[in-house]
């Protein structure tokens, strides 16, 4: 199904019929990467497609494009009528932006150094450069708001999620996979190293045949 690009040529956010994120806008940079056609709209089919891309199995994939579409989808079309397709625009995806958070956003979608560095001040006890389960568990506690259930959900799914997929063997979740994660680098590198592995994997298959 066709989607309808969007249009900021004020923001100079279209080149050459391309969406491109502010550079300033880690938030946008962050959701960009589930925009796979990048015409500035992520579907929820786009939304799924990341997550495979990533690594995901297709039932948590399938769950994140319904939390995620279904839940972002109003807070960024403001002014527009609802639509069964559940559309995220990324420009204004900080509208989207919920409670309860880490504050390493800011309320424009800007990466806030000091609040990233806090993280690990306040709960990175056992390694200064990384966060246990327990540790992550702590971050959470901490960061909510009294009657926020939306915002609790959506950071405990957020930050469950990014743990399942890139702790490492001893269990740590680490600082620089942290950071990479808010400005969606995490995102394209992850999926680079899965292309190239199924890459070397279908040329060792096909060396062993001949």
């Amino acid at each position: 199904m066709a989607s309808s690009p969007v249009s900021d040529t004020n923001n100079n956010q279209e080149v050459g019929g391309r969406f491109v994120p502010k550079e300033h806008d880690a938030l946008q940079r962050h959701v960009a990467f589930f925009d796979r056609n990048h015409d500035g709209i992520v579907y929820p089919w786009e939304t799924f497609q990341g997550f495979r891309a990533i690594g995901c199995g297709i039932l948590l994939s399938s769950f994140s494009a319904f939390f995620i579409n279904f839940g972002l989808s109003r807070q960024t079309r403001p002014g527009k009528s609802f639509s069964l397709l559940f559309p995220i625009e990324v420009r204004n995806i900080h509208k989207a932006k919920h409670g309860s958070d880490s504050g390493v956003y800011d309320i424009e979608g800007r990466f806030v150094p000091s609040k990233f560095e806090e993280i690990f001040i306040k709960h990175a006890h056992s390694n200064a450069n990384a966060l246990t389960s327990e540790e992550l568990d702590g971050l959470l506690k901490a960061n909510r708001e009294p009657n926020d259930r939306r915002g609790w959900l959506a950071a405990w799914t957020e930050w469950k999620i990014l743990y399942l997929l890139c702790k490492d063997k001893n269990g740590l979740l680490h600082k620089d996979t942290i950071r990479a994660v808010y400005d969606g680098s995490l995102f394209e590198r992850m999926e680079k190293e899965r292309s190239e592995a199924a890459a070397a994997a279908a040329k060792k298959k096909d060396i062993s045949i001949a």
